[in-house]
């Protein structure tokens, strides 16, 4: 279920609600892709044979990665009526709490921290947790900040 809201100047309403995305499967070949994007080879991510018998038992995504993803995880969580644009306006804090490995499921859970009006539209601090199936502790938590522009 998502956050919908009719107009960017009802998200101080939203403040407080959150939504949970579906899970979403990280794949070895999406790491693989994601090393080559950013020359980020690392045997962590890409040698399963030496990443078995490493700390973490398994390849694991680049923690760039999984934070990459949140635009694709939080899709649809908030739904904002009557925006003609939403702007990525920062991250205030990341924490990569637990090393993703490959074939690992995950979903965000995004929660509306805060909303502060602008002369452009209305602030939004999301605070967004990346649950790791099967783990007590998230993968990832970020303090996003996204400007929602009212329709003109």
């Amino acid at each position: 279920m998502s956050i919908a809201v009719a107009s960017p100047d009802a998200l101080p309403d939203a403040v407080g609600a959150s939504a949970t995305g579906d899970w979403f499967t990280i794949d070895q070949d999406r790491i693989a892709a994601f090393a080559d994007a950013t020359e980020d080879w690392q045997w962590i991510h890409l040698d399963a044979e030496r990443a078995a018998a490493g700390p973490f038992g398994a390849t694991i995504a680049h923690g760039y990665l999984t934070l990459s993803l949140l635009p694709r995880l939080t899709q649809g969580l908030l739904e904002v009526g009557g925006t003609g644009m939403v702007v990525n306006y920062g991250l205030d804090k990341v924490r990569f709490l637990q090393p993703v490995t490959a074939g690992s499921r995950v979903r965000a859970v995004t929660e509306v921290a805060g909303v502060e009006p602008t002369p452009q539209g209305w602030r939004a601090d999301l605070r967004t947790t990346v649950e790791l199936d099967g783990a007590s502790r998230p993968a990832l938590v970020a303090e996003t900040v996204a400007l929602f522009v009212p329709t003109t």
